[in-house]
């Protein structure tokens, strides 16, 4: 499974478990395995890069128990359904993860003209209110 440009998951790390889903499916709901759990243990997984471990184990700490990411996946009927989008939330959970932190804001002042601005219409405003208050004659 190719996780964007970042690295590579090779199928023999993930493991699938099946069970029996609830949901749509008429009788055949309870005689098929339809429900997809998906397990990938981040923290052990040779796959994922040396640099990219500790932001992906970061990102993904209160989702993980004991290193392991599971995911369940039983919005379909067939299994095979649920068994790509399990497979289809992992890659983007892990993309999210390894992802790099967002740039630091550089934390700018109001230019002059965009003060100017802002009072200037302030100052329209309080001119339309004040203009309210008058008295009317009939």
């Amino acid at each position: 499974m190719v996780i964007g440009s970042r690295f590579v998951i090779p199928g023999a790390e993930l493991s699938e478990r099946f069970s029996r889903s609830s949901g749509p499916g008429g009788q055949g709901v309870n005689t098929t395995d339809s429900r997809v759990e998906l397990s990938f243990d981040v923290a052990a997984s040779p796959s994922i890069p040396e640099h990219l471990r500790d932001r992906v184990l970061t990102g993904l700490g209160s989702r993980l128990v004991d290193g392991v990411l599971t995911i369940a996946a039983s919005e379909h009927r067939s299994q095979l359904q649920n068994r790509e989008a399990a497979r289809g939330r992992l890659a983007n959970l892990l993309l999210d993860a390894s992802a790099p932190p967002p740039a630091k804001r550089r934390p700018t002042k109001p230019s002059r003209g965009s003060k100017e601005r802002r009072l200037a219409s302030k100052k329209r405003r309080s001119d339309v209110k004040r203009g309210r208050s008058g008295r009317f004659e009939d």
